[in-house]
């Protein structure tokens, strides 16, 4: 008679693995006018790869999708490294949850950040502080899909 493993993978507490984060409600910064993050904003977002209950070891791979227009100086922030984009970033975050791993919770932290008068010139800082002000006037709001997957890790015999 055979048995079978259990399998159990959440992400962020829930069974689904497509969730939309609106960078706005992430912001750390109480100064928010109308709803909208601006140059000088910051905060960040947690993805929970959960695989307690599971009998079996997981592989996760987490990717971002339908980004909507990013302003350009925005950037990411993820175990001390800057990454320009959100795409970017999602190529570095994938790990193993081991089926004896005794603790099967993971828990990846995002930071944000939109600076206020980048530059090392005054004619750099003039240009960027232009950039920024027409993606602020531009962009309603910043979004994109984080999709985590969760595959079996493949028992060695």
């Amino acid at each position: 008679m055979a048995e079978v493993a259990t399998w159990n993978f959440q992400v962020n507490g829930q069974k689904e693995e497509v969730q939309t984060i609106p960078l706005v409600s992430t912001c750390n910064n109480e100064t928010l006018v109308n709803d909208k993050i601006a140059p000088g904003t910051d905060g960040s977002f947690n993805i929970i790869v959960d695989a307690t209950g599971s009998e079996v070891g997981i592989n996760y791979h987490i990717t971002f999708t339908k980004e909507s227009t990013k302003p350009t100086n925005l950037k990411f922030i993820y175990d001390n490294q800057e990454y320009s984009s959100i795409s970017e970033l999602g190529n570095i975050l994938s790990g193993t949850i081991n089926a004896k791993d005794e603790d099967k919770k993971r828990t990846l932290t995002i930071y944000w950040q939109w600076p206020y008068e980048t530059g090392n010139s005054e004619s750099e800082i003039a240009n960027n502080d232009k950039i920024d002000t027409q993606n602020a006037q531009d962009i309603a709001t910043y979004t994109f899909n984080v999709i985590v997957s969760g595959t079996q890790v493949v028992p060695q015999a």
